[in-house]
């Protein structure tokens, strides 16, 4: 064949809706379209000079114009296809590309849009509009001829640290970042006007914005394949070109920097785990209100793993919430959980409505008095990207971007979810709503020893029992049970919330004893503290699983393992059995080993810690410990040397931050009459480490601690009560919440 001729229109400014513009509100706006036809059909205007041959630009233009300002349109996907279609009709060309700009598709970028490439006889024969518009694209090599596709950003603006030299490691400076994501959509793709998550530009540049403004690389290069590694692995893209230039490298040049491509083949490493897991089939709300509703949140959750056809894979944590439309009635308690499940949304409607009643909610009454008081309540928020509205079902809920009380759960398994019909995140759903709600009335609980307690109430003292002839501190003083009794009877009294019960050192180079020996150490003491009246919970210090159980058997209910899981990773299918916290500690190694084990990179003892926590608790969630039930220990003086505990200390806040792999687990600290704090203070002796230790604590507490683990119970009580009113905002009356009757 011939070369072709080409006919164009360039740079035609429309005015139309379509999807959002970069505030992300439903409005028209400017598109940029450029569409170019090859054709043979010119030859005869530019053989004999006659209008009547030539093509009349007029009349496209016009065509293209009414389409686009006379539709609404989701996606620039539909838009395009429309356009390709009167291109090749009015010309009657072989082959039309068309480029879409979207100049105010986002906020801090020149533009985004889309460029498509297609014969007539590809879009005549192309895929049926019935395929699954999320998975009807190819995915293909950069080298393959139908990569015809281009969806692009241009000059996406952000600030860094990147560069060697010193002033480029102290000040941010401005990056210029273009992406080119190479795909090929069939015409069902198009047509459905639907954009599939590894073709949303929108998602592709949030996740790249919050990952760039928080880098410090020391090259572009490393900052360019970094952007294609998470494109790739985070949002499912198949192939990236990254264009970075730095406009302030070189004084006599507009920008300097680099461009790659790179394909999913390029990258076989995994990526660390998201906070979303796996890609759930549903996401589901629980709700109730009426009697035990720990109990029955614990059922609803049994029954719908018992289901053959249903299988729970995430859960939020627990929140305690106001009521909502009917306000004179029980605060709730709520969370949200991810399952994968074969059943239809309607059969899955019905399995949720037959859990409801068989946990004692009445249905009928149910309809006459909306939104009262209820045992259980049992909502699907979405169906993978299904949108449904049925007489019985509405999919997404109809209601989610109103209720704090389902957004934040629901950001604590799916906080990057885009909802399919608002199009926005669910995080970014829940900042809206607190731009217009008050957040006052919601608390993140967890239940233990037959109540309800409440993280955000003040930060809480496990007092230490160590049942050990050598351990560090107190080796030898409570190994006799009635001394341990009146021990821990004192500690109750001074104000401990909770006792930890061990009967093994962990302190640098102890020696092990098996689980047996353990279980004969601390399930009698366990026994007597029962017998004797103490009610506050009791932990069981130990990374045994047989341990464990004997110790919850004989009346603990709190499970805190140095290992994180990993000595015994049955111990994690002990706690998700008995529905009990778990105390998930950082560690290397064992008692023996683990101070060889501290070679973290310089500065880096938090993020690595992070990671490994992370990895933790993954562990836990797959085991099916509910997130609720899951507490993280850095673990300080273990594996760490002087210097990293005090990193540890110093960026406490940055383990569970919001932008943490963990982010909002609570953190229990363990810092009393460490080693660490002899070395600095020159206090031999642990018992005369009080002072550093309180010191410690409050750090502690300044950084987001939850729980203390300490010896000297009166002392850090006053440390803690004191650090809360200080830095965390959380009252600390004399422990009003505990009713007097436990602390015994």
């Amino acid at each position: 064949m011939p070369p072709l001729d080409k006919v164009l229109i360039r740079d035609l400014t429309l005015r139309t809706i379509i999807g959002v513009d970069s505030w992300e509100r439903i409005k028209p706006q400017a598109i940029v379209v450029t569409i170019e036809v090859e054709t043979q059909s010119i030859e005869a205007a530019a053989r004999y000079d006659t209008v009547s041959d030539t093509v009349n630009y007029g009349t496209l233009c016009k065509r293209i114009t009414q389409f686009s300002e006379a539709s609404t349109f989701k996606s620039v996907e539909a838009l395009a296809l429309g356009i390709l279609r009167i291109g090749l009709d009015h010309v009657r060309s072989i082959r039309a590309t068309v480029r879409i700009e979207k100049p105010g598709a986002l906020l801090h970028a020149a533009a985004a849009g889309l460029e498509l490439t297609r014969t007539r006889e590809e879009l005549l024969t192309s895929s049926s509009p019935t395929v699954d518009p999320d998975l009807a694209h190819t995915s293909t090599t950069a080298t393959a001829p139908r990569l015809s596709d281009r969806i692009f950003v241009k000059d996406l603006r952000l600030s860094t640290i990147v560069g060697v030299n010193p002033w480029e490691r102290e000040s941010t400076q401005i990056v210029v970042i273009s992406l080119e994501l190479w795909v090929h959509l069939t015409t069902a793709a198009l047509a459905s006007d639907h954009v599939p998550q590894q073709h949303n530009y929108r998602t592709i540049v949030r996740t790249i914005s919050q990952y760039v403004e928080k880098s410090r690389f020391k090259t572009v290069e490393a900052l360019a394949s970094a952007i294609a590694r998470i494109s790739i692995q985070r949002c499912q893209v198949d192939n990236i070109t990254v264009r970075i230039e730095k406009p302030s490298a070189l004084s006599f040049a507009e920008g300097a920097g680099v461009e790659i491509t790179r394909t999913a083949s390029d990258y076989t490493t995994p990526s660390t785990p998201s906070e979303d897991g796996e890609q759930p089939t549903a996401t589901l709300a629980l709700g109730g209100n009426v009697g035990d509703t720990v109990t029955t949140m614990h059922s609803a959750l049994e029954r719908l793993q018992a289901h053959p056809d249903i299988q729970v894979t995430n859960t939020s944590f627990l929140y305690r919430t106001a009521p909502m439309y009917v306000v004179d009635q029980s605060r709730f308690l709520n969370c949200a959980c991810h399952i994968q499940t074969n059943l239809t949304p309607e059969a899955l409607l019905a399995a949720l409505k037959t859990i409801e009643v068989d946990l004692g909610r009445d249905l009928e009454q149910a309809q006459r008095v909306r939104n009262g008081p209820r045992p259980i309540d049992l909502d699907i928020l979405f169906y993978g990207r299904l949108i449904i509205q049925t007489p019985d079902l509405t999919i997404p809920h109809p209601r989610i971007q109103e209720r704090l009380f389902v957004l934040f759960p629901l950001c604590d398994i799916a906080r990057h979810m885009e909802h399919p019909t608002l199009f926005k995140t669910t995080h970014q759903l829940l900042k809206l709503r607190l731009h217009a709600e008050s957040a006052a009335g919601i608390e993140r609980v967890f239940p233990l020893n037959g109540r309800v307690w409440s993280w955000e109430e003040r930060t809480y003292l496990m007092g230490i029992l160590n049942c050990t002839p050598d351990s560090f501190s107190d080796g030898g003083q409570w190994v006799d049970p009635s001394a341990a009794l009146t021990h821990a009877q004192s500690m109750v009294q001074d104000g401990a919330d909770l006792i930890d019960v061990g009967g093994q050192s962990t302190r640098p180079n102890a020696d092990e004893i098996t689980a047996e020996e353990e279980i004969q150490r601390v399930v009698p003491v366990v026994q007597l503290l029962r017998k004797h009246g103490v009610k506050v919970p009791i932990s069981i210090d130990t990374y045994y699983s047989a341990v464990a159980e004997a110790a919850l058997q004989a009346g603990a209910n709190f499970i805190n393992d140095v290992s994180g899981g990993q000595r015994d990773p049955r111990i994690l299918a002990i706690a998700a059995r008995y529905q009990v916290p778990i105390c998930l500690m950082h560690m290397r190694g064992n008692a023996k080993t683990m101070m060889g084990l501290n070679d973290y990179p310089a500065g880096q003892v938090v993020p690595i810690v992070t990671t490994e926590l992370q990895a933790c608790v993954h562990h836990a969630l797959r085991a099916g410990i509910y997130r609720w039930n899951i507490i993280v220990d850095p673990g300080i003086g273990f594996a760490k040397n002087v210097d990293q505990d005090l990193d540890l200390l110093r960026q406490l806040s940055q383990l569970t931050d919001d932008q943490s792999p963990i982010a909002g687990f609570p953190v229990l600290v363990g810092t009393s009459r460490k080693k660490f704090i002899g070395k600095i203070t020159n206090q031999e002796q642990p018992k005369d480490r009080a002072w550093g230790t309180a010191a410690t604590c409050s750090a502690a507490i300044a950084g987001g601690c939850r729980i203390l683990r300490v010896h000297d119970v009166k002392e850090m009580r006053d440390v803690a009560k004191v650090s809360d009113r200080i830095w965390a905002s959380r009252s600390s009356e004399d422990a009003e919440s505990t009713p007097a009757d436990q602390r015994k």
